[in-house]
């Protein structure tokens, strides 16, 4: 069984789909290695590290020979998999919904690609999803940036020369990135508030010393989505939550927006009138720009101005961060390979319930019901 591991050719990508540890635990489970020279490098991991791991490093066309698996971080491009044996396995973060026709060359190929997007949200499968360990990291770094372009200080502070108010901080959606930028947020020494359509968020948001902003005694909710995730609310919510966060976020000086409905673009959170209403150097980051953006106005990969308030569109968050992006990110993926590590046959073998899941294609066909449905 031999896996390669290649350098990501998407602009911007500084992560890398395997570090020297996820390298050495693929050998020790009996498995060739192979690195694509460089492949590191923008995460500070170098060709050093893996070849003392275990690992061979080389050229594209070599790693690709006869590679069962290949990895990576982003979908590699159809192209420039020339040579990919048929039936191997592709194992990334494949953006199966934006990247429908890649989806189909994959097909192309007789490769098989495996979705990591697509693991279900189940508690067997916490460790191999990669949306949760790169979406912590990006609430994280959504607040570091928000430091970085706010003019003041976060916590309040009492001088002989007066006192600095603390920075008052509205999360805007309270997933794995939400909650980790209320908690940094926090540390950091804001005043922090935040809201969600799921009403089981509620006792999370206060566990971590937040204010709740919930709409109250509306019917017609249908946040609860499946598995974790939240679905679209209904009209009548909508125009409550909107007048809600409108006076909410008139007093705010920092917003962070995460919400992210699978396969749909991000819904509109903040509108350009509401963005009026904020302060003069506020500053508000979009963590879904990338999925057509919560605030109106937001330019993915730029940091605009708009009636005095900066918004920030910054793309591939995580992957700011891509020494500890990448240590996860390469975890997850042993994570999900090792647990269906045969012995015996010398090869992975997956189940019902997760294969089905994650496959995208097979036998040169599109297989994934959601994306044929």
């Amino acid at each position: 069984m031999k896996i390669a591991v290649l350098k990501e050719g998407a602009a911007g990508e500084r992560r890398v789909s395997a570090t020297a540890e996820t390298v050495k635990k693929f050998i020790a489970l009996g498995a060739e290695v192979a690195v694509e020279k460089g492949a590191g490098d923008a995460a500070s991991f170098d060709d050093a590290g893996y070849a003392a791991a275990g690992a061979t490093i080389g050229t594209r066309a070599a790693v690709l020979k006869d590679a069962d698996i290949i990895l990576g971080v982003q979908g590699p491009d159809p192209k420039s998999l020339k040579g990919l044996k048929a039936g191997a396995w592709i194992v990334a973060g494949l953006n199966p919904f934006g990247e429908r026709a890649r989806v189909d060359e994959y097909a192309a190929l007789g490769a098989e690609a495996l979705a990591m997007e697509f693991m279900p949200r189940i508690t067997r499968a916490q460790s191999m999803d990669i949306l949760s360990s790169q979406s912590n990291l990006a609430g994280y770094k959504s607040v570091l940036d928000a430091a970085a372009e706010y003019g003041r200080a976060f916590p309040m502070m009492m001088t002989a020369a007066g006192t600095v108010s603390a920075a008052k901080v509205f999360v805007m959606g309270v997933g794995v990135a939400g909650l980790q930028a209320i908690a940094t947020a926090r540390r950091l020494g804001a005043q922090v508030s935040a809201t969600d359509v799921r009403s089981a968020t509620k006792e999370q948001i206060q566990s971590l010393g937040a204010k709740p902003i919930f709409v109250e005694n509306v019917a017609g909710i249908e946040g609860e989505g499946s598995g974790g995730y939240a679905t679209e609310m209904s009209e009548e919510y909508q125009k409550a939550q909107a007048e809600l966060v409108s006076s909410h976020i008139a007093k705010q000086d920092i917003v962070i927006t995460t919400a992210l409905i699978p396969g749909r673009p991000a819904p509109r959170l903040i509108s350009d009138a509401q963005i009026a209403t904020m302060r003069p150097g506020s500053v508000i980051v979009d963590l879904a720009v990338e999925s057509g953006g919560n605030v109106e106005g937001a330019v993915a990969g730029e940091i605009v101005e708009k009636h005095g308030v900066k918004i920030v569109g910054h793309k591939n968050v995580a992957g700011r961060l891509a020494a500890d992006a990448s240590a996860l990110f390469s975890r997850n993926l042993f994570n999900f390979l090792s647990a269906f590590w045969d012995k015996e046959a010398g090869k992975v073998v997956l189940d019902e319930e997760i294969g089905d899941a994650v496959r995208l294609t097979q036998g040169g066909k599109v297989v994934s019901a959601r994306l044929l449905g």
